[in-house]
């Protein structure tokens, strides 16, 4: 299931807005990341291989999971019209096929004169946090969207 869109302008935006996706990973999302990206590490297509790691099982690829990120960003924080500038990343524990990602996105600081919004990024299963990070991206303002929407109304 796709996240709905949701539009927000820099206007839009405050400290410690936040928006959180859940995601439950599944086989098919992995053969599908390996398929688009060619990154065919047995560790996330062979349960065989997987099983003399220390992860003991297969494992999903953890630009997959930052990949969630860019959903939220894309889609509902800021949303449609954001673009991505940067974006730091801690891999900090596996994601298994199975587990449920809770992705959280929260606007740490907004910089007016560019329009830039520093959010912090952590993808959690349960409790533990198995990323985190903090992108940086460029957020339209109203105006910039939809000329008519700066004008003022008449009446």
């Amino acid at each position: 299931m796709l996240p709905e869109l949701r539009v927000l302008y820099f206007e839009d935006l405050s400290v410690g807005l936040a928006e959180t996706l859940s995601k439950t990973i599944a086989a098919s999302d992995v053969v599908g990341f390996a398929e688009i990206t060619g990154d065919r590490n047995p560790i996330h297509l062979s349960e065989h291989f997987a099983a003399r790691t220390p992860f003991g099982t297969r494992i999903a690829h953890g630009l997959y999971t930052a990949g969630l990120i860019s959903a939220v960003l894309g889609t509902r924080l800021p949303g449609p019209g954001a673009v991505y500038i940067s974006q730091s990343l801690n891999f900090r524990a596996p994601v298994r096929i199975g587990d449920t990602v809770d992705v959280t996105v929260e606007v740490a600081e907004l910089v007016p004169e560019r329009r830039r919004a520093r959010l912090a990024c952590t993808c959690k299963v349960g409790a533990e946090v198995v990323l985190d990070g903090e992108a940086l991206v460029k957020v339209p303002a109203r105006a910039e969207a939809d000329p008519l929407a700066a004008r003022p109304a008449r009446g």
